[in-house]
């Protein structure tokens, strides 16, 4: 795998610049954390050499300063809204979130529940908390908000919310996903905190878009891909542009926003510290490219993947054709097509002259690895054989799983598991070869070669199933389907 991007810089230089944030407003900062802490697989993608919890391993150079606020809405609660990619209502999410932090040594302060309007099942959930010994708060819809300023910064708006009992200088807000309410938490923090003489400021750590690269850069560009369900669209800061004279790239919601939060800083403080959304900010990121043509290629692959992700959600009715426009217009910003992306082609050629289901693999050296299905394999598991055979320097024909060890895992899932499919996928290649391994040298070889597959790119001409999903996914390889059912 290619690197483009310098991690141990990042965990140096972005824990020292939130440090000098801190000082910046008398030793005490309302973090509010975009994105994910931990499992951050986009930014890795399109970063290669960024770790998925690079940000978490950055803040725990500011371990011992740091407290984690966890923030979640009672609508969420209420409608009990699932996190798409590990299955989990949100509810859930923060009890795994607390218990993620707890174990990497951080101190979690509270959990608060905003947008409470007097919901049972988030009155339950706060019951739920208590029987834990996990403190909770409550924060109220405020009428009008956000543009209702004069309500918002008084008594009856943020005066109204609980006051969150903090015991750090940095206060770390995150929750399970967006619209959850991080940054009114932050905001009604600081009124509350100047209300009791307590001078406090706020910060936005959001890694994407990446502010000091160009509006239309690849990574850029991939970022909005990742939120064309989102809609969102990045824009040159007007508000910085004007004040500094100086381009810098931001999104819109954060750019609608900030006239509204330039009344509320005025409101609680009398004077805004901040001149633009951008000086909001605490990222990092983009001094810490150290090969942009690769993170650039990364970015032109992430794009694409993207494409054919929402195109398998409009074939499986979980997407919209506007989410697939959006996407295929960023195609022409990148000035990129499917083609740029190797084993589309690679596996679609094979599949039109097999006639039946194939996949093919680009290695790191960029040899196209290709394989199709068989009445024993599906078209992922024949290619994950293909590939570690190539890559272990085993002949091509040999069989490294015998036929008489693969009858009897088909018979099993055909006759006791009730499976319509007896082909064997990519979780029972990997668990076949390891229990061969013992005995087996060339079996052996293959596993010890899987950590090559990192940041491979591969194309299937089906849908794959969640299985084969997840494991090319812990593979580290970036997957793509034709939105075609098997």
């Amino acid at each position: 795998m290619k690197y483009g991007f310098d991690n141990d810089r990042y965990l140096r230089i972005q824990s020292e610049h939130i440090r000098e944030r801190i000082s910046k407003f008398g030793g005490k900062l309302y973090l509010e954390m975009g994105g994910k802490l931990f499992d951050d697989h986009h930014a890795s993608r399109v970063l290669p050499g960024f770790q998925p919890d690079s940000k978490l391993r950055m803040l725990s150079h500011l371990r011992d300063k740091a407290e984690i606020v966890i923030v979640i809405s009672a609508a969420d609660i209420d409608k009990n809204k699932v996190r798409e990619d590990l299955g989990i209502t949100y509810d859930m999410d923060v009890l795994r979130l607390r218990d993620e932090f707890q174990k990497r040594g951080f101190l979690v302060g509270s959990v608060v529940i905003t947008h409470y309007n007097g919901q049972i099942s988030a009155d339950a959930f706060r019951s739920r908390l208590e029987r834990m010994g996990i403190r909770s708060y409550v924060h109220y819809l405020i009428e009008g908000y956000p543009t209702n300023v004069s309500l918002i910064a008084s008594d009856d708006g943020f005066g109204r919310n609980d006051y969150i009992e903090t015991s750090r200088e940095l206060i770390i807000v995150t929750a399970p996903g967006p619209g959850s309410g991080k940054m009114a938490v932050c905001l009604s923090q600081l009124y509350n905190e100047h209300k009791r003489g307590i001078e406090a400021g706020y910060a936005k750590f959001e890694t994407f878009p990446v502010w000091s690269l160009p509006l239309k850069h690849p990574v850029n560009i991939a970022y909005e891909a990742a939120t064309a369900d989102l809609n969102d669209v990045n824009m040159i800061d007007p508000f910085h542009l004007e004040a500094y004279g100086k381009t810098a790239v931001n999104y819109n919601r954060d750019i609608e926003i900030f006239p509204v939060l330039n009344a509320l800083f005025e409101g609680i403080y009398g004077t805004n510290p901040y001149k633009s959304p951008t000086d909001m900010g605490v990222n990092m990121v983009g001094f810490c490219i150290s090969d942009d043509a690769v993170c650039c290629e990364a970015s032109y692959n992430e794009i694409i993947r993207r494409y054919f992700t929402a195109l398998n959600r409009l074939a499986q009715a979980d997407g919209n054709d506007a989410e697939v426009n959006k996407i295929a217009l960023l195609f022409k910003q990148a000035k990129i097509d499917i083609s740029y992306r190797r084993p589309v082609e690679a596996a679609r050629s094979r599949a039109l002259s097999s006639g039946v289901p194939c996949s093919a693999l680009e290695l790191p050296d960029g040899t196209i690895i290709t394989a199709e299905t068989s009445p024993l394999l599906g078209p992922s598991a024949a290619l994950l054989l293909n590939a570690v055979k190539h890559l272990a320097g085993i002949d091509h024909d040999l069989k490294l799983i015998p036929q008489e060890m693969i009858t009897p895992i088909q018979h099993t899932k055909t006759e006791y598991l009730r499976s319509h499919n007896p082909r064997l996928h990519t979780d029972e290649v990997l668990v076949a070869l390891s229990v061969l391994s013992t005995r087996n040298p060339d079996c052996r070889k293959s596993l010890e070669v899987l950590p090559l597959l990192d940041g491979c790119q591969m194309h299937s001409t089906v849908m794959l199933g969640e299985v084969d999903h997840k494991i090319f996914k812990k593979l580290g390889v970036g997957l793509t389907c034709d939105p075609v059912r098997k």
